[in-house]
């Protein structure tokens, strides 16, 4: 019951979110790919939300997913104030998210749960 009550204010609070930003977005001259960026986040929670309510359980790849796209807004963000050192660090830590997330994906298509999912691989 708490995770429900979890799920629903988080998703309460991400639909308020992404209602602000639109609306910020629709009093503005523009819309800028910052904002684009953060939209995506808050679609990325909903989709975590949803497979946690399909599935009963979440994949670890979705706050990955959000973390590759939060670092990527964090460099738009500060692009003018960005160090070398801050760029080599976020462009390094996406490179290890990602190389992550295709171990995490490896793992599960050649080791899945339940043997008759299992893949052929041609090596019987």
């Amino acid at each position: 019951m708490a995770e429900l009550f979890g799920l629903l204010v988080i998703g309460i609070g991400t639909t308020l979110a992404m209602g602000h930003l639109i609306w910020t977005m629709a009093n503005s001259d523009g819309v800028t790919l910052t904002n684009m960026l953060l939209m995506f986040l808050y679609l990325e929670v909903f989709a975590m939300v949803g497979q946690y309510l399909r599935a009963g359980q979440l994949s670890v790849r979705f706050p990955l997913y959000i973390s590759i796209v939060s670092i990527a807004r964090d460099v738009i963000l500060r692009a003018g104030a960005n160090t070398e050192l801050h760029l080599v660090a976020s462009a390094g830590a996406i490179v290890l998210i990602a190389v992550g997330v295709l171990l995490i994906r490896y793992g599960q298509s050649r080791y899945p749960n339940s043997p008759e999912v299992r893949r052929d691989d041609g090596a019987s």
